[in-house]
Formats: C-alpha cells, structure tokens, sequence
C-alpha cells in the first residue's frame, strides 16, 4: 500500500462484539464522569484517569491534540444487548503519538469503568484498534506505553501478543511529580495474524461462555 493509497488517519466509529468506539466530542462528558465515578478510577495513582470536575479540560486537551495530528481519540461505549446500538459510555481510548509519514500509532491514554473490568470490553476495543491500524491504515506497527510499576497493564499487554521492546527509564513525571519508568511494547504487521487469531478466540469463546 503506497502513501497515496492509505486513507487518512481521521476519525471514524468501530463496532465490534460488545464495543463501539465513537470519535470523542464533548456530547460524551456526563458519561465519562459516570463512568469514572464507576470504581474512583481518578484515585488510582499508576493511571491518568481525569476527576470528574477535569473531565471537561480532558476532553478539549484530547480534542486539540486531534487537531494538531497527534492524537486521535474514542469514547467507548458498550453495545446495548436490547438495541444492538451504542449503549452505556464506559471510558476512553486514543491512537496517539502518531506518525501519519511510516504510518505508526500508539494505542494509549486507555480507561474503563471498573465494572467493565473482566466483560471483554477491552479485548474487544483492542481488536478494532489494531485492525484499523493494520489492515486500513496500512501500519507497520502498533506501539503500547504504560508505568513500569503498572503490572495489570503490562500484563493486559502481554496477553494481546504484544513484545516488550524496552524500558525507557525516568521517561516522564507522573501527576504527583514522581519519576516514571516506561515499559514499551510493540506488535508488528507481520504479527498480527497471529494476534488477530488470538484476540478473536477470546473473544469467541467468552461469547459462548455467555451463552
């Protein structure tokens, strides 16, 4: 696929198996606060998830940085089972860092309302990113960034079929000032079949577990 060939990296909903990921507008507010409040999510000192009154600042910083071309944002929201359409809003999510020239993306900036944890929610928004990453926007990675002292997320990671690529220590300040090492993770396009296979067996088989 030549540079000319690939569309755009622009915003767009993805519908996936218990999943919708809208563009991020401020419509969504009241229902990010919601879904925050869904387990104190701000309270947690390895993530980055807005208080209900910084919400709002969160929502246009994330909007700016989609229109300088750095940042593409998402609402998630699961799918209602009575309506097949678009249901509870139960985070956020963002292609970031991107690099609309190799194409390269970042999937990042993610959270999920605690009683979301565990649904599928996550696998399932993982699969829309990465396959638009891959198989639309002609990517020939996908990077993953999060706290070296994140173990849930470095595992959550782990489990996509990402490869921990390194370490980059002292990378950033956290919210409280402290010194954050950063634990990079990448899939490669040669890899995602194998990813994409997986991914979607999980998926399949929570699914009949449903059932």
């Amino acid at each position: 696929m030549t540079s000319q060939d690939r569309p755009a990296i622009a915003p767009i909903t993805l519908t996936g198996h218990s999943v919708v990921l809208e563009p991020l507008s401020m419509e969504h507010h009241d229902g990010l606060v919601e879904a925050a409040c869904d387990g104190e999510l701000w309270r947690l000192w390895y993530t980055s998830v807005p208080a209900p009154d910084q919400m709002a600042a969160e929502i246009d910083r994330r909007l700016a940085l989609q229109d300088s071309g750095s940042m593409l944002p998402f609402t998630t929201r699961l799918i209602d089972p009575a309506t097949g359409g678009p249901g509870r809003v139960i985070g956020m999510t963002t292609y970031m860092n991107i690099d609309a020239v190799t194409p390269r993306v970042e999937i990042g900036s993610t959270w999920n309302a605690a009683s979301a944890h565990g649904s599928g929610s996550n696998p399932d928004s993982k699969l829309l990113l990465l396959r638009h990453a891959f198989e639309t926007l002609g990517c020939p990675a996908v990077e993953f960034r999060t706290h070296w002292l994140n173990h849930q997320s470095r595992e959550a990671i782990a489990r996509l079929g990402a490869k921990q690529d390194g370490v980059l220590r002292s990378h950033t300040r956290s919210a409280d000032g402290a010194l954050r090492d950063t634990v990079v993770f990448s899939i490669l396009e040669h890899e995602w079949p194998m990813v994409r296979n997986a991914l979607e067996f999980r998926l399949a088989k929570r699914a009949q577990g449903a059932e």
